[in-house]
């Protein structure tokens, strides 16, 4: 009660005397609440966030810190390379990926080790502690989607949502896991990653894990394209393309016209 009079008596002599010192006087509540409150609660950035270092990416394919991580499907792939299955790995560099229904599996890349990666920025995330310390731009969005403190926190409320899923190619895959965590995490300061945004930047920015991989991931696909013309000729590869074309259909319709038919 004291403190208030002597703020209100400075107040009537600062008004009469001069201006500014009475708008600085208006700003001490707010600076005290700031104060009583933490950085971490008034501040919308994530520069007041800590985020310690993370370890090398493990060449061999073990680790994976802050990555997403690709691999090819058996029979699938031969006919579409473009389509395989993805994990994404937690700050330690462990590897999630939703390997079937009502599983989510940890340390175990479903249909072998990884092919490519490509590793995430955290700074691009958003990390909100409440409504009021969202950074991206659509924080309405984002509170729907699901919010997460952490990136291992993200990866794992991701997990226990899909660990109630049922796992089918064309509805709900590796895919689905990886855009939902991303959508958690506002990744780029969007909510609207999806199966087909997350496949197009793994191919257009992720890195290959060696000539091997490469191999691996394109060589079946080449043989069963020349198998198949030395045996039907150039209608094989028509019907590759129009399998590849149905495809890559379904997906542009299920996410962008039948919204809710792919997860």
């Amino acid at each position: 009660m004291r403190q208030t009079l002597d703020l209100h008596l400075l107040g009537a002599v600062a008004s009469q005397s001069n201006p500014f010192p009475m708008r600085l006087l208006r700003r001490i509540p707010l600076l005290l609440v700031e104060a009583a409150c933490g950085d971490g609660v008034v501040s919308s950035s994530n520069e007041m966030q800590e985020l310690w270092p993370l370890g090398e990416v493990d060449q061999k394919g073990t680790r994976f810190p802050c990555c997403i991580v690709w691999t090819p499907l058996p029979v699938v792939s031969w006919l579409a390379p473009y389509i395989g299955h993805v994990g994404i790995a937690r700050e330690d560099g462990t590897v999630m990926d939703f390997a079937g229904s009502n599983f989510v599996s940890v340390d175990d890349l479903a249909y072998g080790s990884a092919a490519r990666y490509l590793q995430l920025d955290r700074r691009k995330c958003c990390f909100p502690a409440n409504l009021a310390a969202h950074v991206c731009a659509r924080s309405y969005e984002h509170s729907e989607a699901g919010t997460a403190i952490s990136w291992d926190d993200a990866l794992q409320s991701g997990a226990r949502r899909f660990e109630h899923k049922c796992y089918n190619l064309f509805t709900c895959n590796s895919h689905s896991f990886v855009a939902s965590c991303l959508n958690r995490l506002a990744y780029g300061g969007s909510v609207g990653w999806n199966v087909l945004n997350l496949a197009a930047l793994v191919w257009l920015r992720g890195r290959w894990l060696g000539k091997m991989a490469v191999v691996r991931s394109l060589l079946p696909f080449a043989a069963v394209a020349c198998v198949g013309v030395l045996m039907a000729g150039w209608s094989f590869l028509i019907s590759m393309a129009a399998f590849s074309s149905l495809l890559l259909g379904w997906f542009v319709l299920g996410v962008y016209c039948f919204k809710g038919l792919v997860c």
